[in-house]
């Protein structure tokens, strides 16, 4: 056995095919397992062409493909986590997601412009921890919420989160009532609110302002629900349906307005905005 562990490593040295092929130049679509190339991958806005399987996007990421060019303005982007119970694992934990994605938090929020419409707009990052909500997560959002409909602009929040951030405990359920609130005054307000559920959408997000939303709109295959379809199961000890908790299957039954195709997703919002446009 120790031959051919040798013989593999010396393989693995010399070949100069495996060498010299960097880190992340190969995808592979995890539904249809077609094998693409990267730079491919993302001029189709991470959309396999074989199958159309929408690869999770980034907050940079879909800020890029849905904000008009040099019109975003990012807020409360120096606000960190907080760890209200002092947990060291959980202070380790929040420095490496801060290191891996390149964000201080699981959310961006901020204003830009759509086709030329101006909007409020939050973006939850799955690379953060699952995009979790915790306290700064609620803060943050809860924060463009007001800004919103201080500045009476219309909001757009993309979810994608896998729930509450249990870390945080009591003070990280809270932050459901708070964004539902803070959506209430706005709605009061008389201003548009459109939710954009993407993959996947679970937990607190799902339960609170994910499903608050005037429009809501869903990507094609999207993990959209609560709890997860094992723990269902096991609660109610009968079988799902097939497709349960996909956007089309919440489509059909009337919990989602429309799902859209990435590549069609900024002109529909646009049309959206220009429909509800109150000049």
């Amino acid at each position: 056995m120790d031959i051919f562990k040798k013989q593999r490593q010396r393989y693995a040295t010399v070949n100069p095919v495996t060498r010299d092929i960097p880190d992340g130049l190969w995808v592979k679509c995890p539904r249809c397992h077609e094998i693409q190339y990267s730079g491919e991958l993302a001029k189709q806005l991470k959309v396999c062409a074989r199958c159309g399987y929408h690869f999770r996007l980034s907050a940079r990421e879909r800020l890029k493909i849905t904000i008009d060019e040099g019109t975003f303005i990012e807020w409360d982007g120096d606000m960190g986590p907080v760890n209200p119970f002092q947990n060291p694992e959980y202070g380790e934990k929040l420095a490496r997601a801060q290191q891996e994605s390149g964000l201080k938090e699981a959310v961006v929020t901020g204003e830009g412009d759509i086709a030329g419409h101006r909007v409020a707009v939050a973006v939850m990052d799955t690379r953060f921890m699952m995009a979790s909500m915790g306290t700064v997560v609620g803060e943050k959002i809860t924060r463009a919420i007001e800004r919103a409909r201080e500045k009476r602009l219309p909001l757009i929040i993309f979810s994608a989160s896998g729930g509450a951030r249990m870390q945080e405990g009591i003070f990280s359920l809270m932050q459901m009532t708070r964004t539902c609130a803070a959506l209430s005054f706005f709605s009061s307000a008389g201003l548009l609110y459109i939710s954009v559920l993407t993959d996947p959408t679970t937990g607190g997000v799902s339960a609170s302002f994910a499903f608050a939303g005037d429009i809501i709109l869903a990507e094609p295959g999207a993990l959209i629900g609560f709890a997860g379809p094992r723990v269902i199961e096991q609660t109610i000890r009968q079988k799902l349906p097939e497709g349960f908790q996909s956007a089309e299957f919440l489509r059909q039954h009337g919990f989602v307005d429309a799902v859209v195709p990435r590549p069609l997703l900024k002109k529909t919002l646009a049309q959206i905005l220009d429909l509800h446009r109150s000049d």
